[in-house]
């Protein structure tokens, strides 16, 4: 099982719809996927609801597709939270990680993907190599708020292949 995570909590952002176009490239193959969104599910607070959350899409899984805005030149502290409220030890050791960095700036979050995969490690996470920052984000969506750029979709789908074979 992969669990996508959107590492956003506001509303309506760009990071859901790059996780949604993951989602859409695992459905296609028939990899077994789901999608967690950090705008849907409290994460804060680990009470009753972030058990559920927590076996459903993070126990559950063995590999982990993480799209990380850029908030501040690192990665959002709601995606740490998320972490620090999880039973780190059997949500995230010796699990694989996907990263992807997006930004509306030019550099894709590439100092946030290097800051998040550090912490993954600490967590005896497996991080796979090919990390993809994704630039001015804002401009490869189309009406419908899906990736239209093909170029970008060609680098996911080689990342995607490649994480499958790890």
């Amino acid at each position: 099982m992969i669990t996508i995570i959107s590492g956003s909590n506001r509303k309506g952002s760009n990071t859901e719809k790059v996780a949604k176009a993951y989602l859409r490239n695992l459905t296609e193959k028939n990899i077994t996927a789901q999608l967690f969104s950090l705008e849907e599910h409290i994460v804060f607070t680990r009470d009753e609801n972030f058990i559920k959350n927590e076996e459903q899409y993070l126990l559950a899984a063995d590999k982990f597709i993480f799209v990380i805005p850029e908030y501040n030149g690192s990665y959002p502290g709601i995606v740490k939270l998320m972490i620090d409220n999880s039973d780190v030890g059997k949500c995230w050791a010796n699990k694989k990680a996907l990263i992807t960095g997006v930004s509306s700036g030019r550099a894709g979050n590439l100092r946030g993907m290097e800051h998040f995969t550090g912490s993954l490690m600490h967590m005896k996470m497996h991080v796979h190599p090919n990390r993809l920052p994704i630039s001015l984000v804002h401009t490869l969506l189309n009406a419908q708020n899906e990736v239209k750029d093909e170029a970008t979709l060609k680098l996911m789908e080689t990342q995607i292949e490649e994480f499958l074979k790890a």
